[in-house]
Order: structure tokens, then sequence, then C-alpha cells
């Protein structure tokens, strides 16, 4: 995927707050960032206050002293500037894996949405040069491990900054380990030198926990539709009932997310003759299983669960995070808004909600699986069983995903670690929750990629019965990158496949295509 984008919209930044979507546009899809002059005047505003305040004799936090357990020391006047270029150099010492490009193009949207509110007091040139940086392609290296969510993501926030000096190394729009002062002069941008408080204004932010929530919220609204849609595929290739997601059972428990997810259910089973063709008196099935009969209630409280995660993250993306903060009347307080609760609380939420939609989804695929289950479908849905495993290891592979999911719903944010010579002695571990939760909504995808393939050879095994029209969109989408039953072949490809057609809405959209989905 190209950086820039010529058809995302640009997304002006100052002003009005970001939405996820605006997130996801920029850091995945390659927007450009615009400044208004209003920003720019706001931003010229709060940086007379710090001029002012520097001048002053009165010890300020981060301007004119050090920083966490060293800020009773007072900084001469003539070691202002080194002390910001310390903070950078000193605080960018994350280490591990490469953070992905678009977590880290999300971090720099976000450290530039603060920035640009004018409360922080940070030069115009600083803040003119971050969203060079995005609208270039540059991208600097930030690393797995260096947060602890507390004073905001200083390690990566600080490698960020490192670049704005021209310092450590970046990847260039083409995706070209360079050093970030050969890609600013390739891209005829200008380091900053920072002055009094920038370098603090830089780095003391939630912006990238908060960016990682705004990316999986995003996702997760597209998956937890196609996690409907592959439980629809279920039901029908199970010979399962939709009596059970009528709405007036689902009023009695009026839950937002269950009666969304029960809509969908009865939308894509609607009209199946599948679902038909064991409809009548002579049926013998009182009720289906758990993992058929609760997928509303299961998905649906997912859903709400991620209501509530989006909420936090709207309020976040409206919200001026720094210490000491420039406030609107001229002062320059200290303050504990850089803590990271809020967000890791929601983060590691959504991991829990995951790994049980997961969950629910794996019981599913292994019911299709049994003979003694599956109501005549052929064991593991093999050509020749015996011959063939057929979908056996798939199951295997599910399993392994949602045990590993199950590991990652432990939260983080109960855990915190002493810092800074206990200045800083609680702290959030919000960047661990979302780094977690990024790998959980991977592991969603590989799941329900499993149970779509599993799904699909079921119905086509239930021929000349046909499914649903929304249902069978999917599977006709699914065909045409995938072939039906037949010997067993190699799997790996089509899974991988599959989750490329729920990740880039190929499967959302077949589906949607026939009836809406809420």
């Amino acid at each position: 995927m190209g950086v820039m984008s010529t058809a995302a919209a640009p997304v002006a930044v100052g002003g009005a707050p970001l939405t996820p979507a605006e997130v996801l546009a920029v850091a995945r899809h390659g927007a450009r960032v615009t400044l208004t002059e209003e920003t720019r005047k706001a931003v010229r505003h709060g940086r007379e206050r710090v001029e002012t305040l520097a001048r002053g004799e009165v010890p300020a936090y981060g301007v004119s002293t050090g920083f966490g357990a060293l800020a009773t020391r007072h900084i001469a006047p003539d070691l202002r500037a080194r002390l910001q270029r310390s903070l950078i150099r000193s605080h960018a010492a994350g280490t591990g894996p490469e953070v992905e490009r678009e977590v880290v193009r999300a971090l720099m949207l976000l450290r530039l949405r603060t920035l640009a509110s004018g409360n922080t007091g940070v030069e115009v040139a600083t803040v003119e040069t971050l969203a060079a940086l995005l609208n270039a392609g540059i991208t600097p290296l930030v690393y797995e491990y260096g947060s602890l969510g507390c004073s905001g993501d200083l390690a990566p926030l600080s490698h960020v900054a490192l670049a704005l000096m021209g310092e450590g190394e970046v990847r260039d729009a083409g995706g070209a380990l360079v050093s970030a002062s050969a890609a600013l002069r390739a891209a005829g941008i200008a380091p900053v030198e920072l002055g009094a408080k920038e370098g603090l204004a830089l780095i003391n932010g939630t912006d990238g926990m908060l960016g990682m929530l705004a990316l999986a919220c995003m996702d997760l609204d597209r998956l937890l539709k196609v996690a409907d849609i592959t439980a629809a595929m279920s039901v029908e290739a199970l010979l399962g009932t939709d009596r059970v997601f009528a709405e007036d059972l689902q009023r009695m428990r009026p839950h937002p997310g269950q009666a969304a997810s029960a809509a969908n259910l009865r939308a894509l089973l609607a009209d199946s003759p599948i679902v038909a063709s064991h409809r009548g008196p002579d049926c013998n099935r009182v009720q289906d299983a758990y993992s058929l009969r609760c997928a509303p209630q299961v998905a649906g409280a997912a859903r709400d669960t991620l209501s509530h995660a989006l909420t936090v993250a709207e309020r976040e993306l409206d919200s001026v995070i720094d210490n000491p903060v420039v406030l609107d009347d001229g002062r320059v307080e200290s303050n504990g808004n850089f803590h990271g609760a809020p967000v890791a609380y929601v983060l590691d939420f959504l991991a829990i909600a995951v790994a049980d939609v997961a969950s629910i989804a794996e019981r599913r695929t292994d019911r299709m699986l049994d003979v003694s289950r599956s109501h005549g479908l052929p064991a593991f849905l093999a050509d020749d069983p015996g011959v063939d495993s057929g979908h056996m290891i798939a199951q295997y592979t599910q399993a392994a995903v949602v045990s590993e999911l199950k590991r990652l719903a432990v939260p983080a944010s109960v855990d915190s670690i002493p810092s800074s010579a206990m200045q800083e002695d609680h702290v959030s571990m919000g960047w661990s929750a979302a780094r977690k939760l990024r790998r959980a909504v991977d592991g969603l995808t590989a799941v329900l990629a499993v149970e779509l393939l599993t799904a699909a050879r079921a119905l086509d095994l239930r021929s000349p019965l046909e499914p649903g029209p929304a249902t069978g969109a999917v599977v006709r989408t699914l065909r045409e990158h995938v072939p039906g039953p037949g010997p067993d072949r190699y799997l790996a490809p089509e899974i991988a496949l599959v989750q490329g057609l729920i990740a880039d809405g190929s499967v959302l959209d077949s589906a949607a295509s026939v009836t809406p989905l809420h």
C-alpha cells in the first residue's frame, strides 16, 4: 500500500476534533493533513505565553526545570535548548520490533492535533514540520517497547521528535530505511531547532495508545458485522433455526448491540431455502446449541463494548494532552491528564470482547466438522474422509488462535510498575494494552476467515438446497477466489486470502449488496 493517496480527502487539523474515520484516513490510507491560519494564530499565541514564562524568574516545569524526578533543578537560560534536545535523545530509548507504519502515522497525527490546539506552547514551525513529515510519507522508526502509558507514550513519541530534529532513522514514502537527515533533505524539510518546552510538548501525550484504539474501533466495526455473516452461514450449514432471532424475543432483553446483531441475522437468513427446508411441523429440532442460538447475545455484547470504546475515543480525540499546559487565560499549569487509564481500560475491555467473539465462532466451526453434530455433513467436510482430512486442521488453527486471544484478553491496565525514582509511581500500561489489542484484532480476522471458509464449504455440500440471497452472495464472492469442495489442497493460502477479503471489505460488501447491515 502506498503512503500517499490521491483518493483520500485532506484532513484539517485544528479547530474541530478529529474523528476515528479521519485517523484511519491519514494513518492507513495516506490522506494529507492541512493547517488553517486560525490554527497557526492559536499556536503563535500559546508560544508567546511560554516565552514570557521562560523570561521570568519563577521556575516552570519543563521550561526552566528538569523533568520527572529531576524537576527540582533550575536550568539556566543558556542551557534550555540543550535541555530539550537532551530530553528527546535520552527518551528515544525504545527497543523490540518496529511498530507498524499506520500506528506511527496515527501517533504523529494525534500529536499534531494537540500541538495545533495552541495549548502546548510550541513554535508554528514545529507544528508545520510535523505536518510536512506526514504529508511527505516520512515515518520515524518507533519500537514496540518503551511506553508505560503515563506521562504519555514517551519513548514512541520521542522517536518521532528525534526525526523532527533530523536525527535517528525513518522509512521514506517508499518504505526504504534511511537516516532522518537524508529523508528530510530529500523532501525539502528543514529540521526543527527546539526551544523552551518544545521537547516536552512533543512527547507528553496518549497519542500512540489512542491512535491504536481509533484504528481498532474502525476495524472492529467491520469485523463484528462479518461475525454476524459467518454466524448466519453456520446456522444455515448446521440446519439451525432463525426463530430465536425474532424481534419480539430480542426486545425482551433490550441491549442495543444484541438488537442490531439479531436484526442482521434475520436479514441474512431471510428467504433461505435451507432454513425453510426444516421449518415445518416434521422438524424434530427443539433448540440449537448455544454457539448458534446465542450468537446475537455474544456479538451484541461486543458491539456495546465497542460503542463504549468509541465514546472514550471520541472524548480523547477532543482532549488536549500535555504537561504543563498553556491555558487560554495565560496560565501554564502542571496536570495529570497524560495518564492513560481511560484509554487503557477500554483497550483491555475490547480485547476481552474480541476473544469471546472468536471463541463462539470456533465452536460453530467445530460443530460443522463433527459427524455427530453436523446433521448429515461428511466428517471434517472431507471429500473422501480418511483419505482426505478436509478442514480438520483449519479448526486446529482456529483453536490455537482462540487460545492466544484468551491470553491477550488478560488486562494490561491492572499492572503498574514505578519509574523515575518513584516520581511516576503509578502508570497505565495503555500502550501495552493497545499493542495486544492489535494482535487480537488480527486473530479475530483469522478465526472468522476459517469459519467463513468452512461454512461456505458446508453450504456447497448441502446442494441442491441453496443458502439465502445474502449468504449466497458471500459464497459467490468467495468462489471467485477459492474453489469449492474437492480433494485436499494447500489450505494456508486460502485462509490468508479470505482474511484479505474480510479486511478489505469484500465479504461485508457482498452481503450488504443484498441487504443492509447494522
